[in-house]
């Protein structure tokens, strides 16, 4: 082969064929496969499917023909990809736990919610549309949309559906494109067509006002949905975002029955999942999982309490709280409105413009419907027109069709009439020629000219088309819509605990210095008496419940959390810490916490800054920690100190070089995290040196006898003596005796509240 047989082939380099292949196949799938369109929410199959079977008359008084004749026309006529992808579609839009509005009307086997693919094959199955889906097809065929050639150019399928309602929200839609993908869920008709009457009457409705009719999405199945209002809210104005589903329970005799399940969540994965927490011992309350679900009750698990275990004693609130954590009792659903638009492109929009946009969409349906039945009413009035002629001159046509060779022409001619008109003459049958027809013929004529002037009246008034939109929305909601399935639950009723559910035992939780956690039962262990590792011992421990959280403290101001139940037992020397938590380098732990959350502590740094917070605030989800304390530079920490009661208790502060200052704790700012206020005032060269710290702290309740102990010295601090070092917070504070006026940064001061002289 010569170099002259190439010069009619296109060469294009490797890198400007890839790219311009690769962007033609994104479009296609984008376009063409995976997004929705606006107008009728529906990606091209789908669109196929429901056009295959109203050509197949498969309407929703038909009788159901076999699901492979459906299937065989839609690959054959207008989708010629694999049977399976397409069947898989068709049973998609008839599973009534998947759509929201089914547009196909199932008999069979077609799945069920514990598995949506166990449905028959396509040759046992039959199907039919739904009521619904006439929605989208009765004005298929009065001139509204535009008709399209299939794939190899033989027939005709529709561009759109003509959709009577929003069907890309009322069941939504979802799809993985090239780069894209959207998560669109549905909502419920009566709402989602009130925000579009909203909006036909005041375009300039805001946002916030659409939400007040359409407050979030409507599922298919009845779990509660507890995304907060404001957090719906934002994802209407992003366009983006997620919320959350949670199954609904009560109590019957004693036991927890499970009525609904979120969206697409399966009743045997989820007594899989609360079984091997019972198998674990994880769920002591628990004996068993049972499903009763039938026909009557769709859904209906049974949680079965032991006999054993006192009603009294069962936190049912708690168990549930802790199921929704650990099983899919409760979800989360990403949100994301990508669709394409009227202009054809793919985006994001948010609420208040897809319903924008769709109502443009139906405005231009209405009036194509209404300009293609007006052009048919003037068509077929100028018809009558031309047989009220031929009635009024009936002997002189019979001649003309008798003795003329061409009938037509000589009509046309000599009687003034048009083309169509002397075609209908001369198709006309001879009994039509009666009295009688004329006169039906003024009638016809008189109700299409009435009709006539309605349609030119809705057509040159926006108003009056609106009016007409407003109607049609009104009548498909009352035809179509029902009640929402999907409470909307507020945050503040349904708290999301995190909490483990075991028995609950009191724990003595012993932590050494080393960092080796465990937990021993009962709240009489002398920690001190363990046995500890070579080289490590005691350094704190705390008396807790069970079911308590575990709080720890770090050298770097960090707080972490530990559920108490996970805790290997005292019997050995424990578990290092780090096996739960992932510390910073350089960080140790201090001291362990626990207990009543809403216990007041005083948390401070050597540099002498503190601040107040509860134990709640300590709380934390991650294994990295939460910085609650913020250190100045070469700063500590000191140990949180917990306060008896906040208005009356007294803080005392001592630094290095002798000075004790007192104030009151309602003195210092109550936060969540941060540096806190000076409590004692040290020169900014002296801390910035290191020179002068606090080396103890305490809180003092009212008639308290104060004792500082420093080595082998001790001084005793009654009230009298403690109201010498009263003052302002923030201030120098007093000198201590002589004697405790230089003492070692490095030297343990201990303060050791006594009880009341």
């Amino acid at each position: 082969m010569s170099l002259d047989d190439f010069t009619t082939i296109e060469c294009l380099p490797l890198k400007t064929y890839a790219e311009k292949a690769y962007l033609d196949y994104s479009m296609y799938v984008i376009l063409d496969r995976a997004l929705p369109k606006i107008g009728d929410g529906l990606k091209p199959v789908q669109r196929r499917i429901l056009y295959a079977m109203s050509e197949l008359g498969l309407s929703a008084l038909s009788k159901p023909k076999k699901s492979a004749r459906t299937i065989g026309d839609v690959l054959g006529k207008f989708h010629p990809h694999g049977d399976s992808a397409c069947y898989e579609a068709m049973v998609h839009m008839a599973q009534p736990f998947t759509q929201r509005y089914p547009l196909i009307d199932g008999q069979g086997n077609w799945g069920s919610s514990d598995d949506p693919k166990s449905f028959a094959a396509m040759r046992y199955t039959e199907a039919r549309l739904t009521p619904y889906a006439q929605m989208l097809l009765e004005e298929l065929t009065q001139g509204t949309v535009a008709w399209l050639p299939n794939f190899d150019g033989t027939l005709e399928e529709p561009a759109l559906l003509p959709a009577r309602l929003p069907n890309i929200l009322l069941n939504g839609a979802t799809g993985i494109a090239v780069g894209m993908a959207t998560d669109i869920p549905p909502h419920n008709l009566h709402e989602v067509v009130r925000a579009c009457l909203l909006l036909l009457q005041d375009p300039d409705t805001s946002l916030e006002q659409l939400c007040l009719v359409l407050p979030g999405p409507d599922f298919p199945t009845q779990a509660n949905l507890i995304t907060s209002k404001a957090d719906l809210l934002e994802i209407y104005k992003q366009g983006t975002g997620s919320v959350r589903l949670r199954a609904c329970w009560e109590i019957e005799q004693d036991n927890i029955v499970i009525s609904a399940l979120p969206y697409q969540v399966s009743g045997d994965k989820i007594i899989e999942q609360i079984a091997e927490q019972i198998r674990t011992k994880k769920l002591p309350w628990l004996q068993d999982v049972r499903d009763e679900s039938d026909h009557k009750n769709p859904t209906r698990l049974v949680l079965i309490m032991r006999s054993s275990t006192s009603t009294d004693s069962i936190n049912y609130e708690h168990l549930m709280s802790h199921l929704f954590v650990t099983t899919d009792l409760e979800r989360s659903y990403r949100i994301n409105f990508n669709l394409i638009g009227l202009d054809g492109r793919p985006q994001i929009m948010d609420i208040k413009r897809l319903l924008t946009e769709w109502l443009q969409f139906r405005t231009n349906l209405v009036r194509q419907r209404l300009q293609y039945r007006l052009e048919q009413i003037i068509s077929r009035l100028h018809i009558l027109e031309g047989l009220l002629n031929a009635y009024l001159n009936i002997e002189h046509i019979i001649k003309i069709i008798r003795y003329e060779d061409a009938p037509k022409p000589s009509l046309i001619k000599k009687l003034n009439m048009t083309e169509p008109q002397a075609d209908a003459i001369l198709n006309l049958r001879l009994r039509y020629l009666a009295k009688l027809e004329e006169d039906k013929i003024y009638k016809e004529q008189n109700i299409l000219l009435a009709e006539r002037q309605k349609l030119e009246t809705i057509l040159n008034s926006t108003v009056q088309l609106k009016k007409l939109i407003h109607k049609e929305l009104k009548a498909d909601a009352k035809r179509y819509g029902d009640a929402r399935r999907s409470p909307i639950i507020s945050a503040s009723k349904a708290i999301l605990l995190s909490e483990p559910v075991t028995t609950v035992d009191l724990l003595t939780v012993i932590l050494s210095e080393k960092g080796w956690i465990r937990a021993a039962k009962g709240h009489e262990i002398d920690p001190n008496s363990l046995n500890y590792k070579t080289g490590d011992s005691y350094l704190s421990s705390v008396r807790i419940r069970s079911n308590d959280q575990v709080i720890l403290f770090d050298s770097l101001g960090r707080s972490y959390t530990l559920p108490a139940y996970i805790l290997p037992s005292a019997r050995g020397h424990g578990e290092p810490v780090t096996k739960y938590l992932m510390p910073p380098a350089g960080a140790t732990f201090l001291t362990i916490l626990g207990g009543d959350l809403q216990q007041w502590y005083l948390l401070a740094s050597d540099a002498g800054y503190g601040l107040v917070l509860t134990l709640k605030d300590l709380l934390t989800k991650t294994k990295t920690g939460k910085a609650v304390l913020i250190l100045s530079p070469n700063a500590q920490p000191m140990l949180p100190i917990a306060i008896h009661n906040l208005e009356q208790d007294q803080v005392a502060v001592i630094t290095n070089t002798g000075r004790m200052l007192i104030f009151p704790v309602s003195k210092l700012p109550k936060l969540t995290r941060g540096k806190g206020h000076s409590m004692i005032h040290i020169p900014a060269q002296q801390a910035s040196l290191r020179q002068e710290l606090l080396v103890a702290q305490t809180v003092l309740p009212p008639n308290t006898v104060l004792t500082l102990v420093a080595g082998s010295q001790s001084l005793a601090l009654k009230s009298k003596d403690l109201k010498l070092y009263q003052g302002t917070r923030g201030h120098r504070g007093a000198k201590l005796p002589k004697v405790w006026q230089h003492l070692d940064a490095l030297v343990t001061v201990a303060l050791e509240p006594c009880a009341p002289t």
